[in-house]
């Protein structure tokens, strides 16, 4: 009966890593176009706000969920790619950890970051507001507008703003640094290389989210708009996070 030898394993190891890193390459950077795609849209609503209010930003949020929450849609366009990404950039890690980028770069931080409060807001936006018992009773995608929002920003001025903002922080600073990666691996043969530095990268990110902040901002003066029933199956679903 033979056994494995260590120099075997590292033999397989070797070759399971150069097997892997080119398709988990692809399927990591292939994945962050819908992502971006998805961010674009989700945030063009609050933006908005700038220009019309809550009024405004519910209804463009209105008609970007007929890209990212129909039953295609939402499963392969936005959450598929939400899980792929991070778990073909940590096998990436994990299969080849000496050539993968440190853990404490830039891209890492705000990639892992992204993921939690990513996940973090779908669970407070999404998976709560719809639990049927009381006293949330299933908050309906007619009902589940901006004045949800709204009414973060007037319950917890400060963790509504630092999680709000927070997410559009890490999510921005992590699509510049991807961005100028992608491109350089993919776009330069055609278009040449991007040259930023990462304080440029990290100037630009901020500044793309100013829109974001001052749409909840105008929100956040505005009154609220919903009947007591309403504000209270909102903070039932809220105060289902932790955060909350």
């Amino acid at each position: 009966m033979s056994t494995a030898t260590p120099g075997s394993e590292k033999s397989f190891l070797r070759r399971l890593t150069v097997a892997t890193q080119p398709a988990l390459t692809k399927i990591a950077y292939g994945s962050a176009p819908f992502i971006t795609v998805f961010a674009l849209i989700h945030l063009t609503a609050p933006v908005m706000a700038n220009l019309g209010g809550t009024s405004l930003a519910s209804q463009v949020m209105l008609l970007g969920r007929e890209y990212y929450q129909t039953p295609f849609g939402e499963k392969y366009l936005v959450l598929a790619p939400l899980v792929i990404h991070p778990i073909s950039a940590t096998m990436k890690r994990l299969l080849a950890p000496r050539v993968a980028r440190p853990i404490t770069s830039i891209l890492s931080v705000t990639g892992y970051s992204a993921a939690v409060v990513v996940a973090l807001h779908f669970f407070t936006h999404r998976i709560a507001p719809s639990d049927p018992a009381a006293p949330i009773y299933s908050v309906g995608p007619s009902e589940l507008d901006y004045e949800y929002v709204k009414f973060a920003l007037h319950e917890w001025p400060w963790r509504g703003f630092v999680s709000y903002i927070g997410l559009t922080a890490v999510v921005a600073w992590h699509a510049a640094e991807g961005l100028s990666i992608i491109w350089n691996a993919w776009l330069r043969p055609g278009f040449g290389a991007l040259r930023q530095s990462a304080q440029s990268r990290a100037v630009g990110a901020f500044l793309s989210i100013l829109p974001v902040v001052t749409g909840l901002y105008f929100m956040w003066q505005e009154p609220l708009m919903v009947f007591a029933s309403h504000a209270a199956r909102f903070k039932a679903a809220f105060t289902r996070s932790l955060y909350f």
